[in-house]
């Protein structure tokens, strides 16, 4: 349910059908990072708009992702409630919500699947931009390509902008700690590396050979090596739709806890939101 803001200051924007791209972000997006600035509350601006500063690849911005921490998530809802925005805490294992007429804000401090908890080396590795001449940060390369490269719905797949990203940036790129941040889940890591060279040909350079060697190394040890014997579905980091079938066959959910990082309620909750929110 979504809470009611603490004054109107939102009607105006949602009345204005011709609004232009920098009014949506003085009218709307600007007086939230204003807020949370002043808040001394820490962010970082991910997203559509991060995607394009990283890629030059415009997209249609009626929304805007923040990033906070864990901790900080029910207090940046607060802050934005309090200059008018309706809010919600969506969903208590990784989103909130701050809406306001057409537009909404992302209030984001986890993955649906869990795995892309923010933490401080979000952070630490943060891109410092200027946003209509006020200071933000932007998400890390590496975070942007971690947590994009699990989406794999039926409705959307981001491995088309996990291509762009490293099509952009693959030179800039802090493949050890990329890889640190994929862990075990490497296997995914490698498949979007041979997928970004089929559809990229001619830019195999921008992938270091170090990271495919590693990579192809780990890969050739663990098909030395025997079969692990738990029937683990790994799917549903991927997409929490399509692979629901192989749970009701008796596959373990990869997402659940001691294996992954939510709970059975948190799962549920997340599932029975299919076809409800992006």
């Amino acid at each position: 349910m979504l809470h009611a803001p603490k004054s109107s200051k939102c009607a105006a924007v949602a009345a204005e059908p011709d609004e232009t791209r920098k009014s949506v972000y003085n009218d709307f997006y600007l007086p939230a990072v204003l807020a949370l600035n002043e808040a001394e509350l820490p962010f970082l601006v991910g997203g559509a708009y991060a995607f394009e500063r990283f890629t030059g690849i415009e997209r249609n911005l009626k929304d805007f992702d923040i990033f906070v921490r864990p901790e900080d998530c029910r207090r940046a809802l607060d802050e934005l409630s309090a200059i008018g925005y309706q809010t919600e805490f969506a969903f208590p294992h990784w989103l909130g919500k701050a809406v306001c007429g057409q537009h909404y804000i992302d209030v984001i401090f986890n993955s649906g699947n869990g795995i892309a908890r923010v933490d401080d080396e979000w952070f630490r590795h943060a891109i410092v931009e200027d946003f209509l001449g006020v200071p933000i940060k932007l998400c890390p390369i590496e975070e942007t390509i971690w947590s994009k490269a699990f989406v794999m719905e039926r409705e959307r797949y981001d491995g088309a902008d996990v291509a762009h990203l490293l099509l952009a940036s693959g030179k800039d790129v802090n493949w050890k700690r990329l890889l640190e941040r994929f862990g075990p889940y490497w296997r995914l890591l490698l498949s979007h590396i041979i997928l970004f060279g089929f559809i990229y040909p001619s830019e195999r350079s921008q992938i270091p050979e170090w990271i495919i060697d590693s990579l192809l190394k780990k890969l050739r040890l663990e098909l030395a090596s025997p079969a692990s014997s738990k029937r683990i579905c790994q799917g549903t980091l991927l997409s929490r739709e399509q692979y629901l079938t192989d749970l009701e066959r008796g596959y373990q959910d990869a997402r659940l806890v001691p294996i992954g990082n939510m709970t059975k309620a948190e799962t549920e909750q997340w599932t029975a939101a299919i076809g409800k929110i992006k």
